[in-house]
């Protein structure tokens, strides 16, 4: 008769099928085993558990801090836009007083150059006038200093 623990056995010469107990000590290691491994499957369902979770945490900690950061994008622009437009209304509202402005600074500037123009020929002779001493000077030097009816 051969011999396996935990399984039946069977005869070669009888044909009779004969069930044979295992020792109860081998029985309670092989149970004590399963109940190891069982452990050990556990505990890394456990740890994976943690793992994820972990990292959920910190998946949604980085979404909430990216939403944070949009809202803040989000609040600057609309007081960018609030600012441009009360700058637009404050200019539009500007805007009927700019005409006679404008009309007043071209008659004025229009007044100025025809005054410009008036007083060019003036300030032209002189500055003719006072030119005037020091050309007559240059030339009797140039002269070597003779008057101009003696250079005849």
């Amino acid at each position: 008769m051969t011999r396996r623990e935990g399984r039946s056995t069977v005869r070669r010469n009888e044909n009779v099928l004969s069930f044979i107990r295992p020792p109860l000590a081998a029985a309670g290691a092989g149970a004590l085993d399963l109940v190891y491994q069982a452990a050990e499957i556990f505990s890394g369902i456990e740890n994976n558990a943690r793992d994820m979770e972990a990292n959920a945490q910190a998946l949604c900690k980085s979404a909430a801090e990216r939403v944070r950061r949009a809202e803040q994008r989000t609040e600057s622009a609309e007081n960018a836009l609030r600012a441009v437009i009360a700058d637009a209304d404050r200019k539009l509202s500007d805007a009927p007083r700019a005409p006679p402005n404008i009309e007043l600074r071209v008659i004025a500037a229009e007044d100025k150059a025809v005054a410009a123009e008036i007083h060019a020929p003036v300030a032209q002779a002189e500055a003719r006038e006072e030119i005037q001493p020091s050309q007559d000077a240059i030339r009797w030097r140039g002269r070597g200093g003779k008057t101009l009816q003696a250079a005849k």
